[in-house]
């Protein structure tokens, strides 16, 4: 036999397990898994002794600017999927809002057709949902392999472009307003009959705007400010809101980018009351917080934003007991001009995609979470979530050989100048680490190493046919 690819003296780590072994890789999947030696050479032979074998790991939260007309200034799918490669990711999925949306099966075809050339690694798409401008595009889009549907709540509509609009003031012309609940209602109750998940951005945008209002006339700027007009309820009366809609309509809800630790108890509840519902946090609620303001100024801000230790100790606890499914980055640069500014005058948006497993890494070795935890948060729940299990997110003959391989005992310190994102800014800069990963393998073949990209693009689009 000659092989593809074989990797040697490893430690593979999964969700419930680590042990070493042999992986032995063939027309892009895992042909077999060994304590001992196979026979027959291979193209490629990596010997990953004394370091750590993961599946492929999985941000299904990204925002790449690209599209028929995208804003590659700030960022594009080359960029992003770099980025996320040379940080182990091995499949992403793309956020709706693009330039055109994908709000149907037209939009959602060519943004695929647009972005399949520059995809370093796999990936799936969102859609978005408009409420009766697209509701009788949601089946059509499922039906052609769409990943998921999102829901950007409170937030209004370009009738002209159908680009969000985050600050809706009435008397704007040409513009859907936030949408009220039953036209919300009627969104889930169509998005229940495909079996995808719906995710919903969960910020109660009457409230935000009678908050900020009162912030604003007060003539207060501080981050205690900013905490005052986006407090936790703001989300937790949405994820409420959203939970009856679920039980109501039978939908598959996901809560996308949860940063309010009491929200965690809020979904703690419906999951043992048998609602169909999944999280994600992001890596800048678990490790930031309103005490890095005075460093990194408007870098931090994000919607939802940044909230307190209190906050992130719960976000935690909901990791470890299972009521957080996974971590999502929200990956969404911004040019330097656009962030650094006022906080309030800055655009909403941190990049994230590269550093992702990287932070968590460091967690591990801090004793904030085990290696099977960080395979189970960055690569296996969030695979089962948008129905790509085993394919992706396992280690396991058969499947996919998507891997990324881990040097948990490299230490250095993140220089944001060494991103590849075409936007290099980040509130982690300066930040001291330990752990990274070595290599990244997309079907067999390596894709990254030791940081930086190795070949052409040759990711592929992964329609999704089901989930949990």
């Amino acid at each position: 036999m000659f092989w593809d690819h074989i990797i040697l003296n490893g430690t593979l780590v999964t969700p419930q397990e680590c042990y070493k072994a042999n992986i032995y890789i063939k027309d892009g999947k895992i042909s077999a898994i060994t304590d001992g030696l196979l026979e027959g050479g291979a193209k490629e032979v990596t010997d990953a002794a004394g370091k750590y074998v993961f599946p492929g790991f999985i941000d299904s939260h990204v925002h790449s600017r690209d599209g028929v007309k995208g804003r590659w200034d700030k960022e594009d799918f080359f960029h992003s999927t770099m980025a996320g490669a040379c940080g182990g990711i091995t499949t992403l999925v793309e956020m709706p809002n693009t330039y055109p949306p994908v709000y149907n099966v037209e939009t959602m075809n060519s943004l695929i057709e647009t972005i399949t050339p520059k995809a370093h690694i796999d990936f799936g798409v969102w859609g978005m949902c408009m409420g009766k401008l697209n509701n009788g595009e949601i089946t059509k889009m499922a039906a052609n392999g769409l990943t998921a549907f999102k829901y950007f709540w409170g937030y209004a509509l370009d009738l002209n472009s159908y680009a969000l609009i985050y600050n809706y003031k009435e008397g704007m012309q040409n513009v859907l307003p936030p949408l009220n609940d039953g036209e919300v209602f009627t969104i889930f109750r169509e998005v229940a009959k495909t079996g995808r998940p719906i995710g919903i951005h969960a910020e109660n945008f009457w409230l935000v705007r009678e908050l900020t209002e009162e912030v604003t006339e007060a003539g207060e700027r501080d981050y205690a400010a900013v905490l005052k007009s986006r407090p936790a309820i703001s989300e937790v009366t949405t994820i409420q809101t959203a939970i009856a809609f679920a039980k109501a309509t039978g939908a598959r809800l996901h809560v996308l980018h949860l940063a309010a630790g009491d929200g965690v108890e809020v979904i703690r509840r419906a999951k043992r009351d048998g609602v169909q519902i999944t999280v994600e946090t992001c890596p800048h609620y678990l490790f930031l917080s309103d005490e890095d303001f005075e460093r990194t100024g408007a870098l931090l801000k994000t919607y939802p934003v940044v909230r307190t230790r209190y906050d992130q100790e719960l976000l935690w606890e909901g990791l470890r007991d299972g009521t957080i499914d996974f971590i999502a980055t929200d990956h969404a640069p911004h040019l330097a001009e656009e962030k650094q500014r006022d906080y309030w005058d800055a655009l909403a948006g941190i990049s994230g995609v590269e550093i992702n497993a990287a932070l968590m890494l460091s967690a591990v070795n801090e004793g904030k979470a085990t290696l099977n935890q960080a395979a189970a948060w960055l690569s296996e729940n969030s695979a089962k979530v948008f129905g790509w299990y085993p394919q992706k997110g396992s280690l396991r003959v058969g499947t996919d050989a998507d891997i990324a391989i881990v040097d948990m005992d490299a230490e250095y310190t993140f220089d944001q100048s060494t991103m590849h994102s075409r936007t290099k800014l980040s509130p982690y800069h300066g930040r001291k680490m330990k752990g990274r990963v070595s290599q990244t393998i997309l079907r067999g073949v390596t894709i990254a190493k030791d940081g930086e990209i190795v070949g052409d693009p040759h990711g592929q689009w992964i329609p999704s046919v089901s989930g949990l």
